[in-house]
């Protein structure tokens, strides 16, 4: 079993596994807001996703004509970090390309993920950097698993209101997780969205290039969990029928296309990092009474 690192600050605490530099734990106020994996539904808890999002056509990436076999969110969740410092309410944990990587993705990288805690909200900052001397491709994004409920009562008493009204229509994914060029109607009210287990139904919920930069996960009697989220310009909401969770998702990038059979540089929405250049991308979750 991997290393764990605990944090504490005045009533909240977070544990996070070197394994993937993933949180396994979040409570405030004596509240556990984070799910127990459970593998009937899903076996992770809030993993970190590079140097993809979602599924790759084929399980693979093609680089200057080669093809490499990276699959759904990438290797990082299943990669051991080292830790490079830590209090007893921030830890900074660092994922360095190596043989293993190279295999999958061919290129040199860095990848420190920082968690840092307050007495109400915990940070999570992403920072990549090219350590190569070519343009570098990439994506990333966080997962975590909230309890659902997470407040009490029925799952029916939570809504997702964003800080800015949103497309009622979300792209339709094939049974591979790939993006097919049709959309579909979601029961999406402006800002607000009603949480049912059936609305998980068919995929997730994908708002791609999304308006909203936050939101809060509300239950009727007013506790909420706010994410706030800093150069993610894609949400994912994720569940199964039946599931305790509802996963909220912020993403750099996403799926393959259907059939995409291009470049990693082709990918839509990868970015792209000069030798030398550090990117970070930042969330925050606040839970409120």
């Amino acid at each position: 079993m991997a290393e764990t690192i605990r944090l504490a600050c005045g009533s909240s605490s977070a544990a996070i596994s070197l394994r993937g530099a993933e949180l396994l734990e979040r409570t405030a106020l004596s509240r556990s807001l984070l799910w127990t994996p459970d593998p009937t539904f899903w076996s992770e808890t809030a993993p970190v996703l590079f140097p993809v999002v979602g599924w790759t056509c084929n399980g693979e990436i093609r680089v200057k004509g080669k093809r490499f076999p990276l699959g759904l969110h990438g290797f990082a969740r299943q990669s051991d970090f080292r830790v490079q410092s830590a209090t007893t309410d921030c830890v900074r944990l660092i994922l360095e390309s190596n043989a293993t990587t190279r295999a999958l993705y061919p290129f040199d990288f860095s990848l420190q993920v920082e968690h840092r805690l307050t007495d109400r909200s915990l940070a999570t900052t992403l920072s990549v950097t090219n350590r190569g001397d070519e343009n570098m491709p990439y994506a990333c994004g966080l997962h975590p698993g909230f309890r659902w409920p997470f407040a009490g009562g029925d799952q029916r008493d939570y809504r997702i209101v964003f800080d800015l009204p949103e497309e009622p229509h979300v792209p339709v994914i094939s049974p591979r997780g790939l993006f097919l060029p049709q959309k579909r109607p979601i029961a999406l009210e402006g800002r607000l969205l009603a949480l049912t287990p059936e609305l998980f139904a068919r995929e997730a919920l994908c708002f791609l290039n999304a308006h909203s930069q936050s939101l809060r996960f509300e239950h009727e009697g007013g506790s909420t969990i706010l994410i706030e989220m800093e150069d993610f310009p894609h949400i994912a909401l994720w569940s199964k029928p039946g599931a305790p969770f509802l996963s909220i998702e912020a993403w750099t990038g996403h799926g393959d296309p259907e059939d995409f059979q291009g470049d990693i540089f082709a990918k839509p929405s990868m970015r792209i990092l000069g030798p030398g250049m550090t990117a970070q991308h930042r969330t925050k979750f606040t839970f409120a009474v």
